[in-house]
């Protein structure tokens, strides 16, 4: 079996990859569907091949706020399998696309066999939660035109895309802002030429001027992922 187009399977050692390898099976993953919940127990590690996973925080009013995406670049459920661990979020597909997946079991036996596996995962988990930290950040200091040119920046990371199917209320839930909110900003980025969107479609134009447009998370996430995770090309949750 050749390795899957996943980041974090495609960093591994020989050693590391043959401990997982004869578990792993390959699922779509649907649009919108919810991989796990909070509360709940994870099942499966998901690595995607294509498509985003967000990992949102439930409000009891039932509303939601994204904390974190992850894509082909990284792993869904590192906590579960580093400790037995149940969610802390729940984990929905934002765009859809196809992933492999492990069965819980199998993850930890491999996580118990290897030192340096068991590394990566905390690693990857790390960058989650460095996401976390800055979105919060973000959330509270930061205007919206520059959390939106942020937010489609981390879009295009995790799923190589420049072309993303969303809608604008959706990226409003994932923002925690009115749809209004999201609506002046995609139209001032559309004045630009940065963007061009029509309903449930958002293409970017030009992704320099939406970096010089973003604040400065996206910028800080990606010096986390180099601290942590080393050069480029065995970088994940970038």
């Amino acid at each position: 079996m050749s390795r899957p187009p996943n980041g974090f399977l495609q960093s591994l050692s020989h050693g590391d990859f043959e401990l997982l390898r004869a578990h792993l099976r390959t699922v779509p993953l649907p649009l919108a569907k919810m991989l796990f919940d909070v509360g709940g127990r994870v099942e499966c590690l998901y690595f995607p091949h294509s498509g985003a996973i967000s990992f949102v925080v439930v409000l009891a009013d039932g509303g939601m706020v994204e904390a974190a995406i992850v894509g082909y670049d990284s792993v869904a459920g590192t906590p579960a399998a580093l400790d037995d661990a149940v969610s802390l979020n729940r984990a929905i597909v934002q765009c859809e696309g196809i992933a492999s997946v492990i069965d819980m079991p199998h993850a930890q036996a491999a996580v118990a066999a290897s030192r340096t596996l068991r590394k990566t995962f905390y690693l990857h988990d790390q960058i989650l939660m460095a996401q976390a930290q800055q979105s919060a950040a973000c959330n509270a200091k930061h205007e919206i035109d520059a959390r939106l040119s942020r937010w489609l920046l981390r879009m295009r990371d995790v799923t190589q895309r420049d072309t993303l199917c969303l809608t604008q209320e959706f990226i409003s839930i994932m923002l925690g802002v009115r749809r209004t909110s999201v609506t002046l900003a995609a139209r001032q980025l559309q004045a630009s030429k940065i963007i061009k969107y029509r309903r449930g479609q958002i293409q970017i134009l030009d992704v320099s001027r939406l970096e010089e447009s973003a604040c400065e998370c996206h910028e800080a996430l990606k010096l986390q992922a180099a601290r942590l995770l080393g050069p480029p090309q065995v970088r994940s949750a970038l």
